[in-house]
């Protein structure tokens, strides 16, 4: 609930009410309109009758245990016909303290009754316990509200990561390209030929478990690699010959990672 604070007329000894062109306005004009509601200022914000009572008596530095209830009561009712002028439908449930309070205000005036240990009951006793309860409760509401509260001044941060996964396509070889390969591996033989007249120690089988050795060792060969340009046409052939008799037996195979790549050569997945 918010109270509110009249603005006081104008006095001769007041400050001036604002400077226009380096004069000071001392008195507002006649003819000026003023809404009724132009002059509201919101001071402070009660949660409930509870509430503007301990505030009444924080404001006066007063002993909650040991409370003026007249000048209480007298400064509640001043607030409570404030909030009946501007909010008449929150103003019940102040009303009600406000009977509270003039009852108690009433009951002081009385003699007190005692009771059965023959000391004489305070007519504030029950106020006071509300209050010295509802304090708690408020401080402990703000202590908790000080804390950090997730949702509000930290956050999880997030974020969904999912698997890439990159698959590159190995183009297939075709025979054109594998007798492109060999043409041009028999071009350069001819720059070593050589003229002997011997057996030649060459075996299509030999070069066959030769190349299978070179792919237990490393798991991408390459095709210029296996021959040796010194053994001549007849040793380029023979290798080429074994490599057709292991892919025709589906043992190895023929890789390129790109059109017009060096030609690969690597073991043949087994079939389940």
């Amino acid at each position: 609930m918010n109270h509110f604070d009249i603005a006081q007329p104008v006095t001769e000894t007041a400050p001036p009410l604002a400077m226009i062109h380096g004069q000071a306005l001392t008195a507002l004009p006649k003819d000026l309109y003023i809404p009724p509601d132009a002059m509201e200022v919101f001071l402070e914000a009660f949660e409930g009758p509870l509430d503007l009572l301990l505030y009444l008596i924080k404001k006066q530095n007063l002993d909650i245990l040991d409370i003026p209830i007249a000048e209480v009561t007298r400064q509640y009712i001043e607030y409570v016909e404030l909030m009946k002028e501007v909010s008449l439908e929150l103003a019940a449930e102040y009303l009600v303290m406000a009977a509270i309070l003039a009852e108690i205000k009433s009951r002081m005036l009385l003699p007190r009754p005692t009771n059965a240990e023959g000391i004489e009951e305070d007519p504030r006793a029950e106020l006071i316990r509300r209050l010295m309860e509802y304090e708690r409760i408020k401080k402990a509401a703000e202590e908790i509200d000080q804390l950090p509260r997730h949702g509000r001044d930290t956050f999880i941060a997030a974020a969904e990561m999912h698997e890439i996964i990159f698959e590159k396509p190995q183009p297939t070889v075709s025979l054109q390209d594998l007798l492109l390969a060999f043409a041009d591996i028999m071009k350069r033989v001819e720059l070593h030929k050589s003229h002997q007249i011997q057996r030649e120690p060459l075996s299509v089988r030999e070069r066959m478990t030769q190349i299978l050795a070179a792919l237990q060792e490393k798991e991408f060969v390459s095709f210029n690699s296996l021959f040796t340009l010194t053994e001549g046409r007849l040793g380029v052939v023979v290798s080429f010959l074994a490599m057709l008799e292991l892919l025709k037996d589906h043992i190895i195979e023929f890789v390129q990672t790109a059109p017009f790549a060096p030609i690969h050569l690597k073991a043949a997945m087994q079939q389940a």
